[in-house]
């Protein structure tokens, strides 16, 4: 790719469900210097959460020209409970398809949140949800048949909200839901979906007795980088994001 001016390291499309507010300033604190990121819109009129996640995967392709011809490396789905619906099989069938077609990667936060618990050897998990109940089975589902124990769940779901049970939530909220499971008999913990803020929370457990944390977000960052700078992935380039050792200091000046 010819060098630009404004992403010197790498150029990222970004898909983002059409009412979510964390996304894009979750990830303008998480990409590193020289990336700069390119958002789409995922739109849907379909009436149920569950109905506008699969709508937002039968679209996808038509969401990706929106792109046109911009040098992006790689694509980063910000929409975990798409997958949890469409199941991983046809996931993986989905990202291959684009991978074939637009010739980049397509990282889905579901599947980088596999390559976290992979790499930091994790098979008995803890799950922070913002989901009401029945997407939270859902997730449980997914997160099992993908070879995973899941021993606890612990819920920041919000039934009093302002406008979304999820975008409406606070990093207070699921502090508290995280903090639960600091002293559970598991080996890692993600924090789920991108519309749940949770890096002020991750930063939190830097010192905590717990196992290591991710989200679905930190997890989508660090495996699109890889992608982008053709690494692979390891204990060590994956605790780098989770200790916040670059993006800590952007979210400390993250303010109003």
């Amino acid at each position: 790719m010819s060098e630009l001016e404004y992403a010197k390291r790498g150029l990222i499309g970004v898909l983002t469900p059409q009412a979510n507010t964390t996304v894009e300033p979750e990830f303008s604190i998480l990409w590193p210097a020289g990336v700069t990121m390119l958002n789409a819109r995922l739109t849907s009129s379909k009436k149920t959460i569950e109905e506008r996640l699969v709508d937002y995967t039968h679209k996808i392709e038509g969401t990706l020209d929106e792109f046109a011809n911009a040098p992006i490396q790689a694509v980063a789905f910000g929409c975990t409970g798409a997958s949890y619906l469409i199941g991983q099989k046809e996931e993986e069938n989905l990202c291959d398809r684009i991978k074939k077609k637009k010739n980049y990667p397509f990282v889905t936060a579901a599947r980088a949140v596999i390559d976290s618990f992979n790499t930091l050897n994790a098979k008995r998990i803890g799950l922070v949800s913002p989901y009401p109940a029945k997407l939270t089975e859902i997730s449980v589902n997914y997160w099992s048949n993908a070879g995973f124990e899941v021993c606890e769940v612990a819920s920041a779901f919000n039934s009093e909200n302002d406008f979304h049970p999820i975008y409406s939530l606070r990093a207070d909220s699921s502090s508290d839901a995280l903090k639960s499971l600091e002293l559970k008999d598991i080996d890692a913990i993600v924090m789920l979906g991108t519309g749940m803020p949770t890096l002020q929370p991750i930063l939190n457990c830097r010192d905590w007795n717990g196992p290591p944390v991710t989200s679905c977000m930190l997890s989508l960052a660090w495996r699109t980088m890889l992608y982008v700078d053709d690494i692979k992935p390891t204990k060590e380039n994956l605790f780098v994001w989770i200790r916040g050792d670059d993006w800590g200091e952007r979210l400390s000046s993250y303010s109003i």
